[in-house]
């Protein structure tokens, strides 16, 4: 059994998409969802689904021992970053060399890096005129949506499109693709 921890910053949208996509599966599972804010609205939808939940706050992500302590009573083979908004720690990364893996709402590596996420990703992609947008899954490495591409998915825009149109866009792939892929890297990785 493949047993993953999401950690996520917001709503949970994705959160909850992975969590039913892997509900019934007999060898992967969605054992833990970690966020840095105690108001995030994927904690409710994780508590509503059954699965475990913890509140990390920034000080306690700084504190080595706790995260990997949290990650190996959950028994964590696979960590994903559905709207995390913080970088993930060093040791982390370390600890789960190629087992981190984030969701990045535009085609990288352009509009990536520090402060591209969320509207503003998609507000930079109708500026930059850009006939398509999609979405990116990578690995997580200490460079800001710098890691390895594990796959994107596209779709095109409208030059009437605004960023609202744009975010929908992209998220619809979201919930179609992400977590296919992630199903997919689990057969390929574990």
């Amino acid at each position: 059994m493949t047993r993953i921890a999401i950690f996520v910053s917001g709503s949970g949208t994705n959160c909850e998409n992975i969590i039913r996509y892997f509900r019934n599966n007999d060898s992967i599972e969605t054992a833990l969802v970690v966020s840095n804010r105690k108001d995030a609205g994927a904690l409710e939808r994780a508590q509503r689904l059954g699965v475990a939940h913890k509140v990390v706050s920034r000080q306690e992500f700084a504190d080595e021992d706790y995260v990997l302590g949290l990650m190996r009573e959950y028994g964590i083979d696979l960590i994903v970053l559905a709207g995390f908004l913080l970088m993930a720690p060093d040791y982390l990364i370390r600890e789960y060399r190629g087992r981190i893996i984030n969701l990045h709402p535009a085609l990288l590596p352009k509009f990536g890096g520090r402060g591209m996420y969320g509207h503003h990703v998609h507000e930079a992609v109708k500026q930059a005129g850009e006939r398509e947008t999609g979405m990116t899954v990578h690995h997580v490495t200490s460079v800001c949506d710098g890691g390895e591409i594990i796959a994107q998915h596209r779709c095109s825009i409208e030059p009437t499109d605004t960023p609202e149109d744009i975010a929908r866009k992209e998220h619809e792939l979201e919930m179609k693709y992400f977590p296919q892929v992630i199903e997919q890297f689990i057969k390929e990785n574990f």
